[in-house]
């Protein structure tokens, strides 16, 4: 005779059946271990990185520091590349919450893109010289120029966290009628790669390196009126 005692724990909805329910507790078991084996890959090529700032690194140094095996690592990386990939995008990422953080202090649609600029310039500006701020280390940025000239489509997953946002506040500015329209498409890449390359327009134009914030402001400046005579 079959029970009659409820099922209060039963799942509700379709019904989905207690075998479904144990593979699924078993597949996110198993999700989090792998999430484990990941982060702690990421973890020990980011500690090689910031030791020596190179990229040249091996993957049995990374193995070795993560304290895992050869055979784990490539059960989660095809190699070197996609865990350099995973590290970039992670960077993107980190790097888009930052600057999601920041523009919410400001109101105005044309003073959020004014701070995105600003706050983007800054996180981009490398560090030059003995005794410079720490910054981004430049293995980051030669895998972001890498990436950007012979892996267009990853590239543009990558950095699409920054893109969503800065989509978002140019729309924003354009509902407010503070900036024209006919700037979808490629003008949100043009602007972003503009901000992120600045660095090396001093270099092009024979000027000296100086202060972060004066040129960042100029490039906002650039950005907002163009150069046509007003």
């Amino acid at each position: 005779m079959a029970s009659s005692e409820p099922t209060d724990t039963a799942p509700e909805g379709r019904g989905v059946s207690w075998r479904e329910m144990a593979v699924a507790r078993s597949l996110d078991s198993a999700r989090t271990r792998a999430e484990n084996r990941v982060q702690r890959f990421m973890a020990a090529a980011t500690e090689l990185i910031n030791a020596s700032d190179r990229r040249d690194f091996t993957v049995q140094e990374v193995v070795e520091r993560s304290g895992q095996s050869l055979r784990s690592f490539y059960q989660h990386f095809d190699g070197k590349y996609e865990l350099l990939l995973a590290l970039f995008e992670e960077s993107v990422a980190a790097t888009a919450e930052l600057l999601r953080s920041k523009v919410e202090e400001e109101v105005p649609p044309t003073e959020r893109l004014h701070r995105f600029v600003v706050e983007y310039h800054r996180l981009c500006s490398l560090p030059t010289g003995k005794g410079a701020r720490k910054g981004a280390p430049p293995v980051v940025t030669d895998f972001a120029q890498q990436l950007l000239t012979d892996r267009p489509r990853e590239a543009a997953r990558a950095f699409a966290p920054l893109v969503a946002i800065f989509r978002e506040l140019l729309d924003d500015a354009v509902a407010a009628g503070v900036v024209r329209t006919g700037l979808e498409g490629r003008a949100t890449g043009m602007i972003l790669e503009a901000i992120m390359f600045n660095a090396f327009s001093s270099t092009i134009a024979g000027a000296a390196l100086g202060d972060d914030q004066a040129a960042a402001e100029e490039l906002w400046d650039l950005i907002l009126h163009g150069i046509a005579a007003r």
